[in-house]
Formats: structure tokens, C-alpha cells, sequence
């Protein structure tokens, strides 16, 4: 009881919860408003983890001051992606018939390519560097530096793009797409040129997620595949393209990790995480926040 009632747990999952919002938010706008399985996520955040570290090893930036960088990269990644590819399929009729389905394939092709090239440039081998690893005193917990910063970044912008997509014009036309795509399009709204922003701060918020993951843990070309999952399970969780949802299912698949395994044992985490996600899909299917269908 002791173990489960320490601050040290509930620092870690805040933590966690932190870093699957961020991770969780860029997948739900681009699945929520054109329905594609971007299964190719993990990897753009290991795109943004690797420059980070390539960054601090070799010229010694701050992944702070690199992160700026790697937002900009990772959402100039999005638009080429959506300009090059992406937009003619949505346009196909054939192919936008099978979008999902067709979009999970390209997807997949778009990862392995990133993890080869990523393979190539940085090896296989997994890759981490000390920064910002002082021990800081919380109560009874003692937590890294590293991982208040990551909190702090990760919980603020979650709540700064809420905030966005509920009071800004652009983020009500975004919800608006994801909502019901057809009724905006005949209020006006340019579902083209949402298309490409959403691609892009996709990507932005995925390559900003693997630079806060890269300052705690190590990373290596195959490490996204798990985050691209967990990001997943949190958009299920929270209702599909509900923002909000989305940050509440990121607290309660961290919690559920992090408490889970230390009442049980790390052996149990898969199942831990994937019973919460089928009870869920049983109970609410619709979110843990989404609405019913009429």
C-alpha cells in the first residue's frame, strides 16, 4: 500500500500521461479529420529524437532550443508527405472509398522506409545522452529533472492545442472537419487547406514527442512502434477526435501502466494496458467522452 501511495508513482505516471497526450494528439487530428491511419507516427518521433540528440552530441544545443527546430522539420515532413502523397489519394474517389484501409498500407511502407534510413544514418544501436539528470526532491519521490521539464512541456502544450482548437477560428474549422466533413465543406470552410495544416502540426506535435522522449529514455529506429499503439488505445480511449478525450485517456492508460505494474509486475503490463482498451470498446465504444451516435 505504501508502494501504491507514493509520490514517486504519481510523479512517473504524470509523466507518462504527459508524454502519450502529446503523442495521442498529433494521430487523433489526422485520423479524426481524414480518416488516416497514420501507423508511420512512432517513427516521425524518432525522426524528432535522433535530431535532438544529433544535435546535443555533435554541436552541444540544448534540446531545448533544438525541439524549435525539430518542430519546424517535422511539420515541413507533414506538408511534403501530404502534398507529394497523401493529397491525391484523398482526392481519388477510387482510393478515398478505401481510405483506411488504403492508408494503413501507405503508412506502413512510409514507416519502414523511416526506420531504414534512420537504421543507415544512426545504426541500430540505441542511443541516449545525459541532460538536465539531477535528482530533484518532491515529498518522498526524488525525480530527474529531465522528467519535470518533459511534464511541463508535454501537459502545457496538450492544454495550449485544446485550448487552440476550442477558441481559435482555425481550430473551430478543424473540429468542425472532424466532426462532419461534408456539412463543413458546404459552410465554406477550405477542408484543402485544413488537410495540409492538420498533416503538418501532426507531425510537428509527433517530431516535438520524440525530442521529450529522447531527454528521458533511449531511443532507437524501432522504438516508435510502441508509442504509434499507445497513441491509438488513447484516441479509443478518449473518443475518437475528442481533443479533450484524448488527454483524459492519456491519464488513465498511464495510470493504469504505471499503478498496474506496481501491484503486479512489468510481466503484466501488456495485458494491463490492451484489458483496459477491450473493456473500454466493450462498455463505451464511442469514448470515454464521445458522444453516442443518433
Amino acid at each position: 500500500m505504501d508502494t501504491v501511495l507514493s509520490s514517486q508513482l504519481l510523479v512517473a505516471a504524470l509523466v507518462l500521461a504527459a508524454i502519450y497526450a502529446l503523442t495521442s494528439l498529433g494521430l487523433n487530428l489526422i485520423y479524426g479529420t481524414m480518416r488516416l491511419l497514420n501507423v508511420a507516427h512512432g517513427e516521425i518521433m524518432m525522426v524528432g529524437g535522433y535530431v535532438s540528440y544529433w544535435c546535443f552530441v555533435r554541436w552541444g544545443i540544448s534540446p531545448l532550443i533544438s525541439i524549435v527546430f525539430v518542430v519546424l522539420l517535422a511539420g515541413m515532413l507533414g506538408a511534403l508527405c501530404y502534398l507529394s502523397i497523401f493529397k491525391a489519394v484523398v482526392r481519388n474517389r477510387e482510393i478515398a472509398a478505401r481510405l483506411e484501409s488504403n492508408s494503413l498500407l501507405i503508412f506502413f511502407g512510409l514507416s519502414i522506409i523511416v526506420q531504414n534510413l534512420l537504421s543507415l544514418i544512426f545504426k541500430a544501436d540505441q542511443r541516449s545522452y545525459p541532460y538536465l539528470d539531477a535528482v530533484v526532491p518532491i515529498g518522498d519521490a526524488r525525480v530527474e529533472l529531465n522528467r519535470l521539464v518533459v511534464l511541463a512541456i508535454g501537459a502545457g502544450t496538450t492544454i495550449a492545442c485544446v485550448l487552440f482548437f476550442r477558441l481559435s477560428r482555425i481550430g473551430l474549422a478543424i473540429r468542425a472537419l472532424i466532426q462532419q466533413r461534408d456539412a463543413a465543406s458546404l459552410i465554406g470552410i477550405d477542408a484543402e487547406k485544413m488537410n495540409l495544416l492538420v498533416f503538418s502540426l501532426g507531425f510537428a506535435v509527433a517530431g516535438m514527442a520524440g525530442s521529450l522522449v529522447g531527454m528521458t529514455s533511449a531511443i532507437s529506429p524501432f522504438s516508435g512502434f510502441p508509442y504509434t499503439i499507445s497513441a491509438f488505445i488513447v484516441i479509443i480511449l478518449g473518443g475518437l477526435g475528442n481533443l479533450a478525450g484524448g488527454l483524459l485517456g492519456a491519464v488513465v492508460l498511464a495510470f493504469v501502466e504505471i499503478y498496474g505494474v506496481a501491484i503486479t509486475s512489468s510481466a503484466y503490463r501488456s495485458i494491463l494496458v490492451y484489458g483496459v482498451f477491450i473493456l473500454i470498446l466493450l462498455l463505451r465504444p464511442q469514448g470515454l467522452l464521445g458522444r453516442k451516435a443518433a
